[in-house]
């Protein structure tokens, strides 16, 4: 199992990295947040929620991220602050991050409102490359210590919000930090030197997401949605088909380009508690690696909305 770790680690992240590098979700449709920064204080109450996911489960020193995050409005609900704490763990790198984010509200008309996200954390990073297993021994030091970086981050989003629709755009990194850059020397088999890059640099993320409500009856209330993620011209994009029904139990079906298909659900315990899980497994090669598993609780306080289970901002 180690050696299938080598290999993903090495293509995704020792190398210049052309894949995300950010925390993967599924459930970000129920917590945008942690998606987008102009999302604080859209419950238009104090919102809490935490989450764990464990991606490709087959596999060892598999992505494993714990996310807790908190937002409210404020000022006549002119403004809306959070703060977001994130624990991100793949193989010989682990994340903590603490970030605190700030947004402005802008009512467009009765119905629709527009607001500018930014938040700013502090990131440090932990590589253990002792778990890394290679083909031939190593005897670079660099490979036989931890190393630990600190790094300030920034990102910014726009979010735009009516009764039955949201669309939102945010962008992650926007510094694009160089935490390592090592050029290590190796022989070929010809006998030559020649040097091996072994780069960790933080690439900005684009992410767009749209969504809309449809009420079929009062017992029934469809909520399709759509993401796309943009990171150093690679692209990959999710769909999800949801259902609220009863306005207690919301599911749903969903694809992701970049591994395949998979189900979610959120229960309404109380009008205030929720809780959601979400399963899902690639296809083809993708498959061997495992299923993920995510499960999130929340908790919207201060929540008085009757009309709540219309709005798509509140799956």
């Amino acid at each position: 199992m180690r050696c299938y770790f080598a290999v993903i680690f090495s293509l995704i992240i020792a190398l210049n990295i052309n894949a995300q590098q950010d925390p993967q979700y599924n459930l970000y449709q129920f917590n945008q947040m942690i998606i987008n920064p102009a999302y604080a204080g859209a419950k238009e109450g104090l919102s809490i929620a935490g989450s764990v996911r464990n991606q490709f489960t087959g596999i060892d020193g598999a992505p494993k991220t714990t996310c807790l995050s908190i937002h409210n409005p404020i000022l006549n609900k002119n403004l809306g602050i959070g703060l977001t704490l994130i624990n991100d763990a793949m193989g010989p790198r682990n994340l903590y991050g603490v970030y605190g984010n700030i947004a402005y509200i802008l009512k467009i008309t009765k119905s629709w409102k527009l607001s500018f996200g930014f938040n700013g954390g502090y990131n440090r990073y932990q590589f253990d490359f002792n778990k890394l297993t290679f083909k031939t021994a190593e005897t670079n030091a660099l490979f036989y210590q931890n190393q630990n970086y600190n790094a300030l981050d920034l990102n910014a989003g726009i979010y735009l919000r009516s009764k039955g629709f949201f669309a939102g755009f945010s962008s992650s990194h926007l510094q694009n930090n160089t935490l390592y850059d090592y050029k290590i020397p190796f022989d070929t088999t010809s006998g030559k030197t020649g040097t091996f890059d072994f780069t960790y640099r933080l690439r900005t993320h684009f992410t767009f997401n749209v969504g809309k409500s449809f009420k079929i009856n009062d017992n029934l209330i469809f909520a399709p949605t759509f993401l796309i993620r943009s990171v150093n011209e690679t692209m990959c994009t999710d769909v999800n088909l949801n259902v609220l029904l009863f306005n207690k139990l919301w599911l749903g079906a969903m694809y992701k380009s970049a591994s395949g298909p998979g189900f979610l659900m959120q229960y309404y315990v109380t009008n205030n508690l929720k809780i959601a899980y979400c399963f899902d497994t690639g296809l083809n090669y993708a498959a061997k690696l495992g299923a993920s598993h995510e499960v999130m609780i929340g908790f919207d306080l201060n929540n008085k909305s009757k009309t709540k289970m219309l709005n798509p901002r509140f799956l």
